[in-house]
């Protein structure tokens, strides 16, 4: 990183949210805050009110745990994707870039099936926070009785669909998808998973037509 073209010697850091794509906060950085922050694996600013180091969630425990760091072309400007530890934020938004009175809005929609899985990920990891969620009972009963509803829900989308029911046909869709994030969650794969074999597919479809053309 250039440091020094910037007169205070701080470069301006982004930080997004490494599984919804989410922009959580801007901050700043100078050499020292980059080199706590890669040897600790906690993003941590320059903060020029207080003039010291800063590790965000040092007061409120909402770290922001490192995933990767990337650099701009000019060497001025820095990209981090973290994985946020509750709400960025002070005043208990997601994201800085968000208003209290906006936390009813819809996310946008690959935004908010991330945060879907997060959530269900979290339901398997700690079933004791919420016994009674529909989520942490399919859990314990296994993969064939989520194997089952997976089974259903795409038999009732595929009625909905030759039927011409849209509204019927959404709400089958959106079972479908909440059941397959649960299955896939048992069975140790994520949305990440299935993603990366689809953009190998497009890769070999993609390099088919350009050597048709």
């Amino acid at each position: 990183m250039d440091f020094a073209k910037m007169s205070d010697g701080l470069v301006p850091v982004i930080v997004q949210d490494a599984h919804t794509g989410q922009v959580l906060m801007l901050g700043y950085q100078n050499e020292e805050a980059l080199t706590k922050t890669q040897q600790e694996g906690r993003v941590t600013f320059f903060s020029r009110s207080k003039q010291r180091l800063w590790t965000k969630g040092e007061t409120s425990g909402h770290f922001l745990t490192v995933v990767s760091i990337h650099p701009d072309c000019d060497q001025d400007a820095l990209l981090i994707l973290a994985t946020p530890d509750g709400p960025t934020c002070h005043r208990g938004t997601t994201s800085c870039f968000e208003q209290p009175e906006q936390l009813a809005y819809p996310a946008p929609a690959i935004t908010f099936v991330a945060e879907l899985e997060r959530l269900v990920q979290r339901r398997q990891q700690f079933p004791e926070e919420e016994p009674n969620s529909y989520t942490a009972s399919l859990f314990r009963k296994g993969i064939p009785k989520m194997a089952q509803k997976v089974g259903e829900e795409a038999v009732e989308t595929v009625i909905d669909a030759v039927g011409g029911n849209q509204e019927g046909l959404k709400g089958e869709a959106a079972d479908l998808l909440y059941h397959l994030v649960v299955l896939l969650t048992a069975s140790g794969l994520g949305l990440d998973d299935i993603v990366q074999v689809l953009r190998q597919r497009h890769s070999v479809i993609s390099q088919g037509i350009r050597r048709e053309e």
